[in-house]
């Protein structure tokens, strides 16, 4: 009695790796793997069979062993202002998160997610309330990626890479804390910034951190750019919004972000600050935030919070945050505000998640 084995997926490997998984197959030649992998990252196939420039013997083999396979959309929607949510599932049966693309004039923004619930616990995210389950795999991450650029049609041109991309810009801002999944997080990015697969360029891919302290000096070394859930000026709040703090206070998430900066060769970090109302938004703290920055290449992205059942908190008056920002920019500090997407599909990280969860115990508990 033969024992099944299951199929190895392809998604997420690096081309080493692929090279080291075909030079043992006898019909392979020394630039299949690089076939293979232009088949999946610039044509987007998923099929081995209509991978025609592999011959016949090769596609059998490579099809009774092997998968490309991205996972699954299992809820796909779009809001009134054009941002798009997907709910991806994988083989894992808890295993599901969510991609965000953020559309806008200039640019269209893929956030994609690291983890399966998140350890950290920031007292003012939703995907704080989801226990940890577990890393995504390189393949996990990058099939977000894929799945997303199949959804905006970016293969369906056989000159894709000759014209603007659909997808222009990535962070990994999604649900999870990318540095506590640092193999795969930058597996993938190996994987998406490859000059002969999707050729993301680095800049345009950004790690979000909470403030991992001892691995920001690795994102300058991969030459993606960085962002900071920064959230508060002082200690003792930040050690309540982002408890991570209390690992790594703010002197140490500033000289690693000085490190950062002089690694990159002054390459802009993003300060993301969400406005809460009466807990972070009072004018002294935007001047506190600018005394914070100020020797830094900074950009302050004010967010105004999106509320979510069950959150002790409530978005700062708009009023406030105009005199936050202008406040922040007076300083001498650049700064913006990030206008509120996709509210109508519970856009915020972790919502649509625990919607779709939600609804299915009600299902399963009226059974």
């Amino acid at each position: 009695m033969s024992l099944h084995v299951a199929k190895k997926n392809l998604i997420g490997l690096t081309l080493e790796q692929i090279q080291l998984e075909v030079q043992n197959i006898p019909t392979a030649k020394k630039y299949t793997a690089l076939q293979l992998w232009q088949q999946m990252y610039r044509h987007g196939n998923t099929s081995f069979q209509t991978m025609t420039n592999l011959s016949k013997p090769l596609r059998d083999h490579l099809h009774q062993y092997y998968r490309v396979d991205y996972g699954h959309v299992q809820l796909d929607q779009t809001s009134v202002d054009g941002t798009r949510k997907w709910l991806v599932g994988f083989n894992d049966p808890r295993a599901v998160v969510e991609s965000v693309l953020i559309p806008e004039l200039k640019r269209h923004t893929l956030c994609v997610s690291s983890q399966i619930g998140c350890s950290l616990r920031c007292s003012f995210c939703h995907t704080g309330t989801q226990k940890l389950l577990r890393n995504l795999t390189a393949g996990e991450i990058v099939g977000q990626v894929m799945l997303a650029a199949h959804g905006v049609h970016q293969f369906d041109s056989p000159h894709i890479h000759n014209k603007k991309k659909a997808l222009s810009h990535m962070v990994f801002m999604g649900q999870g804390e990318p540095l506590y999944n640092p193999r795969n997080v930058f597996q993938a990015i190996q994987v998406l910034t490859d000059p002969q697969g999707l050729q993301w360029p680095k800049q345009k891919i950004t790690v979000s951190t909470s403030g991992v302290v001892p691995l920001i000096p690795k994102i300058s070394e991969l030459g993606v750019s960085l962002a900071i859930s920064l959230h508060a000026t002082r200690n003792s709040l930040r050690d309540v919004l982002v408890p991570l703090n209390k690992t790594f206070s703010l002197e140490t998430l500033m000289d690693a972000c000085m490190q950062y900066a002089k690694q990159s060769s002054g390459q802009r970090i993003t300060f993301e600050y969400v406005m809460l109302d009466g807990v972070n938004d009072s004018l002294g703290e935007a001047r506190d935030l600018v005394k914070l920055l100020k020797q830094l290449p900074a950009h302050v992205n004010l967010i105004p919070f999106n509320p979510w059942p069950g959150s002790d908190y409530k978005t700062s008056k708009p009023e406030q945050v105009e005199k936050f920002l202008e406040t922040v920019q007076k300083g001498g500090v650049h700064c913006t505000i990030r206008r509120p997407r996709g509210q109508d599909i519970l856009a915020a990280c972790g919502q649509l998640r625990s919607s779709e969860e939600r609804k299915k115990a009600a299902l399963s508990a009226s059974a």
